[in-house]
């Protein structure tokens, strides 16, 4: 079998992509509406990468995203945030677009199984925990106190 072949062969078994939700309609229905189209669009994007990681490279690890993700969701706190990722680093910010108003930390999911969770402002490493709920549970703990996170948007997004 020739190279070619070998890459067509594994195309064939990937998951279809995943049918997204319509980012644009959710942001002219509001920014809760477009937080709500956010955690479904990354959840979605993310466990399609890692199953297309798990038939491209089989019994190499990939970075637990989808369960912190999974975990994060579970949060009311949270849930009202718009979630972002870079570099596998989940996010939280009360800006539905750029610039980001990030609150709180990060979670970022090693290559060990563990996740680090880090401070905002002032930057700092806060610990290095087992799981996605313990990162999720330390995060949770990074939020202001006394008022509950509110979803704001931008200028360009005020009608």
């Amino acid at each position: 079998m020739d190279a070619n072949n070998e890459t067509s062969d594994q195309q064939s078994l990937l998951p279809p992509r995943p049918v997204l939700p319509d980012m644009a309609a959710a942001r002219s229905r509001g920014p809760a509406d477009a937080v709500e189209a956010h955690w479904l669009s990354l959840r979605l994007k993310w466990q399609w990468s890692q199953a297309v990681h798990q038939i491209r490279a089989p019994g190499r690890p990939y970075p637990g995203i989808v369960p912190l993700l999974e975990a994060a969701a579970a949060q009311p706190r949270l849930r009202r945030l718009y979630p972002f990722t870079s570099h596998f680093a989940l996010l939280f910010s009360s800006s539905t677009s750029y610039p980001w108003t990030v609150q709180a930390g990060s979670i970022e999911p090693l290559d060990n199984g563990r996740f680090k969770v880090r401070r905002r402002d002032p930057l700092a490493v806060i610990g290095e925990v087992d799981t996605a709920e313990e990162a999720v549970t330390l995060v949770l703990e990074l939020l202001p106190t006394g008022s509950e996170p509110v979803i704001t948007s931008s200028e360009d997004e005020c009608f």
